[in-house]
């Protein structure tokens, strides 16, 4: 129904890149929590993050199931924080380059986005504020034929490696949600300073705390329209949460397969622990509510590769696959017994990485109050005009 021959080859060729390129490398990258230089240049040169954008900049314009393949694919490498610098450098900066930049910002930074000799990283959440969107305290005043930027942003993925950063700054703070505007800003741009932060899991990406202290830009690094800022950000956040769904699913998935394996091959009481009923049927419901969820995210899927804007449906694959992959791994851990929780076998990180699901992107609770709006209050959300 979703994918035809064609997506198989491709997911068949990431595949084999991955295990190649990438996986040698997880168990350096997750100690030291840098990611080489050279594998973003491998993606860009195999075209992997041009799958979504326009030929025009280098791109292939390809259909939404191509992400989805990506995005599934990563996630089963056991490594939530490469898997996190490689889409939040896809598709959270670079969906903004591509919708709100015009054609100069778009030779400049998309091009070199996709090819992989950029990096971009997408900056709304604040110190003070992550779902409060409308609520940030970054201020971008005009100085002539500048903006000068003020404040700060924080657990900003490839925030210290990126060569470009994607700024939320209000413009009118007196006009909140409709005084927010958005900006792209070179990395060494004077007063732009960052800070690695340390964190429970995603132990490969880079995650920082961003400051900007007066720093002054062009008014051409203003994308889209002074104002527009918090559309636009609402219109992309249906796919940054259907991308969590998707990446929820796949982790839960790659969690099914190994324990699968594992049970067939441990033995107890003279037989392997698969032909245990109490464990059989726990299995049985991981994966009927896993195959629930897929199928949802693929319909979604299709509805936002028709143009359709599914910010309810995208909310609603977002808070239920993050809550169904956390209580599945949970219980996928407690199947390996004491194994389970050794850094030795894959469970124990892979339980640390899902649990950000319900926190990044628009945290489970204020999930289930947009939902909430939508259904209870017939809040009609709309796309930016």
């Amino acid at each position: 129904m979703y994918f035809t021959e064609e997506h198989e080859l491709f997911r068949k060729s990431l595949k084999d890149f991955l295990q190649k390129e990438v996986v040698p490398h997880i168990e350096k990258w997750e100690k030291t929590g840098d990611i080489d230089r050279f594998i973003w240049k491998k993606f860009g040169d195999m075209g992997y993050f041009g799958i979504a954008y326009p030929e025009e900049y280098g791109g292939m314009n390809l259909d939404l199931f191509y992400t989805v393949i990506f995005l599934e694919e990563l996630q089963k490498i056991n490594s939530g924080g490469f898997a996190a610098a490689m889409w939040a450098h896809a598709y959270l900066a670079m969906t903004h380059v591509n919708k709100e930049g015009d054609h100069r910002i778009k030779e400049k930074y998309l091009t070199d986005s996709i090819s992989g000799d950029k990096i971009g990283c997408l900056c709304i959440t604040e110190p003070f504020g992550g779902s409060d969107v409308a609520g940030m305290r970054t201020t971008a005043v005009k100085k002539g034929n500048s903006y000068v930027i003020n404040g700060s942003k924080t657990f900003i993925t490839n925030g210290v490696s990126s060569d470009y950063l994607v700024v939320a700054a209000k413009t009118k703070p007196e006009l909140g949600n409709k005084g927010v505007s958005i900006f792209i800003i070179d990395r060494e741009t004077k007063g732009v300073s960052a800070t690695k932060l340390d964190k429970l899991g995603w132990r490969a990406s880079d995650t920082g705390e961003i400051a900007f202290d007066n720093v002054e830009i062009p008014e051409e690094n203003l994308m889209g329209e002074e104002g527009k800022g918090f559309s636009y950000i609402m219109q992309h956040f249906a796919l940054e949460r259907l991308i969590m769904g998707v990446n929820a699913h796949a982790r839960t998935e790659y969690a099914i397969e190994y324990v699968l394996k594992y049970m067939s091959e441990r033995e107890a009481f003279g037989k392997t622990i698969d032909k245990f009923q109490a464990l059989r049927h726990t299995i049985a419901d991981i994966v009927s509510e896993l195959e629930m969820c897929k199928e949802f995210n693929y319909s979604v899927a299709r509805r936002l590769n028709d143009g359709q804007y599914v910010v309810k449906e995208a909310s609603m694959s977002k808070l239920l696959s993050t809550k169904i992959a956390d209580e599945a791994i949970y219980k996928c851990l407690q199947l390996l017994g004491g194994y389970g929780y050794m850094e030795d076998y894959p469970l124990a990180r892979l339980f640390r990485d899902s649990r950000l699901g319900p926190i990044g992107g628009g945290t489970s609770e204020i999930l289930k109050e947009i939902i909430a709006k939508i259904v209870i209050d017939k809040k009609d959300y709309k796309p930016a005009t």
